[in-house]
C-alpha cells in the first residue's frame, strides 16, 4: 500500500533531516500572513489574474471563498481585503495558471503519481479535460464528455439495485449543484448520499436537532458584538477559520470575555494582529483570550459539568441571581433531573478528568455566574469523539441554564469547516431524509423517492469493502484522504467497478481507484460560467444561515471544463433517459430554473431568485434564533450524560489529528506550520516532554505509531518526535498522514462520525537496525 502516503525513505536518511523547529508564534496573522498569501497567489495565478480574483473574493456580487464557511459581514465589507491568508491560498490553488492536459497523463503513470506526497500531487495544477482509466491500464487517457457520461450510465444501469451505488458530496458544492445531485440520485432510486458533514459536524447536527429542534447554530455575526462571554471549545480559528479572529477582536473591544478551551495553546486563540488596522500592523494589543483552559483530550464534558455544578451551588447561595429560571420554566424540559444528576457527581473527579486546575475552573464559573449573553463556539475538537453528541448537548445544557439561547448576543455557534457544507444539507444531501422533504419532491417532480435510509460515509466504506456497493461517484472532495482507516478505505475503493471524481485538481482519490475510473474536471468558484452568453451564478449558505450569490470572474484555464450543475444534468440525462420526470435540460440552460424549483421544494427559499440577487443575500429561518424550539414538545431539552474516562495502558497515549497552518482540509499548501514553529515536515508527532522522558525519546527521534482497535493493527511509520505544550498522555499528528491510524469502526454514538480526535496509540522508537 505504498501509494497511499509518501513515507520517509530509510535508505535516504537525508529525507529525515529537513525538519526545522522554530519558536511557537504567540500572535496570528499580521504582516507575515499578508506576505505568505501574496507570495502564493502570485506564484500560482500570476499578478493580474491572482489580484483580480482576490479583489472579488467575498465581495458583494463577487464569488464565495472556496475554503471555510465563516460568514461575511451583513453591512459594509472591507475595501481592502474581505478574506484571510488561507482564503487567499485556496483561491490561489483554484486560480492557478498551471493545467494538466492529456500529455501530462500520457507522461505520468498512475503508479508514478501515487508515489508523490499529497502536497506534490495537489501542486500539479488544474485538470483540463475529462480523463478515463480503463481496467488494467497504467495511464489515464482522454475521453469526451459524451463518452464519459455514457460510461457512467453503462455502470449504473446494470446494477441489480440502485443501492449498490454511492454518491458522495463535498462542502465545496453549490446549492444549485447539490439540489440537482440529490434529485438525480433519488430519482435513480437510492438515498446513498454520504457527505463530508458525516465526518465533521454530524455530531453537532444530531445534538442540536435533538435538544433544540434544529441542527444549525443560532447566532449571527452581529451577536458576537453584543456578547458578554464567548466560549471557544475544540476549535483553532487562527488556522481553520481566520476571519473569525476579526469578529473576536471586535467583540473583545466591545467588552466580551473570551474563554478558550483546547488541548493545544493555538496561536489564533491567544492573539491576533489584524493586518487591516494600524495597531495590528504595529503589533499593539493583540491578545484575544482572557482565560485559556488547557483541557485534556476529551475532557470537555467533565469541564462543562464541573462548571454547571459551581453555577448550581452559586444559585443556592444567591437564589434567583445565577440561573435564568423564567427561561427554564417557559422554554425547557428536564431541568430537575439534570439538577439531581449534577448534584450526585464528584466535583473533584470532574476537575481531574478535565485536566484543568481547580482554581481556573472556579475562575471561569465566577465569570459565567453573572453573565447571560453567552455564545458557545465549537468545531472538530468536540465532534470527533465517541461521546461527541452528549458533549455538545452538555454545551447546550450550560447555555440553557443561563437562558443564553434566542436572545441577542447569545446562542450556539458550531463553526462549519467547508464553505457550503451546511448548504448541501439544506439542499437535501443527507442519507436520512425527512418524510416532509421526500413528500415535497414527490409533489413537485412527480416521482416517488426512496424512503429507506442510505449509507453515510462510514457505512459506504464498509459497503464498498464488502462488495455491497460497486460504483462510487464523488461530487468534489478528496474522499480517500479525508476518511479514516486509509488502508481499509483504499481497499474498499479498489473493489468498486467504477469510481468517478468530479474535481478541479489532481488528488490522491484519483490514484486509488476502482477497476475503471473517471476524472470529470469542473469549474471552480472563481471561474466564469458562461451559458448562452450569460455568466451564471450559484449560491452558498454560510455557517450562520445566510444564502448569498457567488459569481466567478476568471477565464477558465481550459474550454473543456463544465460546471457542477451542468455535469449533474448531463449525467442524469445519460443515466435516466426517457425514465426521468425531471426537465434536466432547462436547468443546464439557466440556473434561475434550478432556484425556482428549490423555492417550490424547500421551505425558507421564498422569492429565491429575487432575494439572492440582493447584496449580501438573505437569512434562512431559524427557530432558535427566533426564540422557539422545534422539538416534539416545543421546548428545549436538557440532557443527562456521564463524563466517562478511558483507562490507558502504561504504553498507550491519546492522539488527535489536526491541521497544519499550511493546509485547508485535505489540501496541503506547503510543508510548514508557521504558528506552531514546525517547518519542512508533516510526519511529526507532538508530545509532552514528560511523555518523551518516560520513553527515553529525544526531539527528532523517529518512531512508528500503532493503533490496535478491535484487534487489527494499524501502523503509521516514520514520524518525528517534536516536544510541544500538550497535556501529558496526549499527542497530536497531522491529517491526512495519520488517518491510517483512525479506526473505521470507532465512531461517535448516534452521529457515526469517525473519532479522529480520540485515537489510542502506542509508539516504537526506530533504531538504526529498524531503518534497514
Amino acid at each position: 500500500m505504498d501509494d497511499l502516503q509518501k513515507q520517509p525513505d530509510a535508505e535516504n536518511p537525508e529525507q529525515l533531516t529537513g525538519l526545522r523547529l522554530g519558536p511557537i508564534s504567540k500572535v496570528a496573522a499580521g504582516i507575515p500572513a499578508v506576505l505568505s498569501a501574496f507570495k502564493m497567489v502570485i506564484s500560482e495565478a500570476g499578478f493580474f489574474r491572482g489580484n483580480k480574483a482576490l479583489f472579488h473574493l467575498n465581495k458583494k456580487g463577487g464569488f464565495d471563498c472556496p475554503s471555510c464557511a465563516w460568514p461575511d459581514p451583513d453591512d459594509e465589507r472591507s475595501g481592502i481585503a474581505e478574506y484571510c491568508e488561507n482564503g487567499a491560498r485556496a483561491v490561489a490553488e483554484e486560480a492557478t495558471a498551471k493545467k494538466l492536459t492529456a500529455s501530462f497523463f500520457e507522461q505520468h503513470s498512475v503508479y508514478d503519481l501515487s508515489l508523490l506526497s499529497d502536497y506534490e500531487i495537489g501542486g500539479k495544477g488544474r485538470i483540463a479535460q475529462p480523463m478515463y482509466l480503463p481496467e488494467g491500464a497504467t495511464h489515464y487517457q482522454p475521453i469526451s464528455w459524451k463518452a464519459a457520461f455514457e460510461k457512467i450510465a453503462e455502470h449504473l444501469n446494470v446494477l441489480p439495485s440502485p443501492h449498490e451505488a454511492v454518491f458522495y458530496t463535498s462542502g465545496r458544492t453549490s446549492n444549485e449543484a447539490a439540489f440537482l445531485y440529490q434529485l438525480f440520485v433519488r430519482e435513480y432510486g437510492t438515498n446513498n448520499l454520504p457527505d463530508c458533514s458525516n465526518m465533521c459536524h454530524e455530531s453537532s447536527g444530531v445534538a442540536l436537532g435533538e435538544s433544540l429542534g434544529i441542527g444549525k447554530g443560532s447566532v449571527t455575526l452581529a451577536d458576537f458584538y453584543e456578547s458578554e462571554v464567548i466560549m471557544i471549545l475544540g476549535q483553532n480559528p487562527g488556522t481553520n477559520h481566520p476571519r473569525m479572529l476579526s469578529a473576536l477582536q471586535k467583540a473583545k473591544a466591545n467588552g466580551a470575555i473570551i474563554i478558550s478551551v483546547n488541548p493545544l495553546p493555538e496561536t489564533g486563540l491567544m492573539g491576533f494582529n489584524n493586518p487591516q488596522q494600524i495597531k495590528g500592523i504595529l503589533g499593539i494589543d493583540p491578545m484575544l483570550t482572557d482565560i485559556f483552559l488547557q483541557v485534556k483530550i476529551n475532557g470537555d464534558m467533565a469541564l462543562l459539568q464541573a462548571l454547571e455544578m459551581l453555577l448550581l451551588e452559586a444559585e443556592r447561595q444567591e437564589p434567583g441571581t445565577v440561573l435564568d429560571h423564567d427561561f427554564i420554566a417557559a422554554h425547557t424540559e428536564g431541568f430537575e433531573p439534570l439538577r439531581q444528576h449534577l448534584s450526585g457527581l464528584d466535583f473533584d473527579a470532574l476537575v481531574q478528568a478535565s485536566g484543568i486546575p481547580e482554581d481556573q475552573v472556579r475562575e471561569t464559573a465566577a465569570i459565567l455566574k453573572n453573565k447571560k449573553k453567552i455564545i458557545a463556539c465549537w468545531a472538530m475538537g468536540l465532534t470527533q469523539h465517541k461521546n461527541a453528541v452528549d458533549t455538545i448537548k452538555e454545551v447546550v445544557n450550560l447555555l440553557l441554564l443561563k437562558g443564553s439561547i434566542g436572545k441577542p448576543g447569545a446562542g450556539t455557534c458550531p463553526v462549519r469547516g467547508h464553505s457550503n457544507v451546511q448548504g448541501d444539507r439544506t439542499m437535501g444531501i443527507y442519507e436520512k431524509p425527512k418524510k416532509a422533504f421526500l413528500d415535497s419532491i414527490n409533489q413537485n417532480f412527480g416521482f416517488t423517492p426512496p424512503s429507506e435510509h442510505g449509507y453515510d460515509v462510514v457505512e459506504c466504506i464498509h459497503a464498498m469493502y464488502e462488495g455491497k456497493a460497486k460504483v462510487f461517484i464523488a461530487m468534489g472532495g478528496n474522499f480517500l484522504s479525508a476518511t479514516p482507516d486509509t488502508e481499509y478505505t483504499a481497499k474498499a475503493l479498489r473493489r468498486c467497478n467504477l469510481t468517478v471524481q468530479v474535481s478541479t485538481k489532481l488528488n490522491r482519490s484519483h490514484l486509488v481507484h476502482g477497476r475503471e475510473a473517471l476524472i470529470l474536471p469542473c469549474l471552480g468558484r472563481s471561474d466564469k460560467d458562461m451559458i448562452n452568453g450569460e455568466n451564471q451564478f450559484v449560491s452558498c449558505e454560510n455557517s450562520m444561515g445566510v444564502v448569498q450569490s457567488s459569481q466567478g470572474v476568471l477565464k477558465p484555464v481550459s474550454p473543456k471544463l463544465l460546471s457542477e450543475p451542468v455535469i449533474v444534468c448531463r449525467m442524469a440525462r445519460a443515466v435516466l433517459g426517457w425514465r426521468s420526470a425531471v426537465n434536466w435540460e432547462q436547468y443546464a440552460q439557466h440556473y434561475d430554473a434550478i432556484r425556482e424549483d428549490i423555492e417550490r421544494t424547500i421551505p425558507g427559499f421564498d422569492q429565491y431568485n429575487e432575494r439572492v440577487r440582493q447584496p449580501g443575500g438573505f437569512y434562512l429561518p431559524n427557530c432558535n434564533r427566533e426564540g422557539s424550539f422545534d422539538t416534539e414538545t416545543a421546548k428545549a431539552q436538557f440532557n443527562i450524560a456521564v463524563a466517562e474516562t478511558v483507562t490507558l495502558q502504561e504504553d498507550e497515549l491519546l492522539m488527535m489529528t489536526i491541521r497544519s497552518h499550511d493546509q485547508f482540509n485535505t489540501t496541503v499548501y506547503g510543508l510548514n506550520d508557521r504558528y506552531r514553529g514546525i517547518y519542512n515536515e508533516r510526519r511529526v508527532i507532538l508530545m509532552n516532554q514528560a511523555d518523551m522522558n518516560r520513553r527515553a525519546l529525544q526531539p527528532g527521534d523517529l518512531v512508528d505509531l500503532y493503533n490496535r482497535h478491535s484487534g487489527r493493527v494499524r501502523i503509521a511509520r516514520g514520524f518525528i518526535v517534536v516536544p510541544y505544550p500538550i497535556p501529558e498522555g496526549c499527542t497530536a499528528t497531522y491529517f491526512p498522514e495519520a488517518n491510517v491510524l483512525v479506526p473505521v469502526d470507532s465512531v461517535a454514538d448516534k452521529s457515526n462520525t469517525p473519532t479522529s480526535k480520540y485515537v489510542v496509540l502506542s509508539l516504537e522508537k526506530r533504531t538504526a537496525e529498524s531503518l534497514v
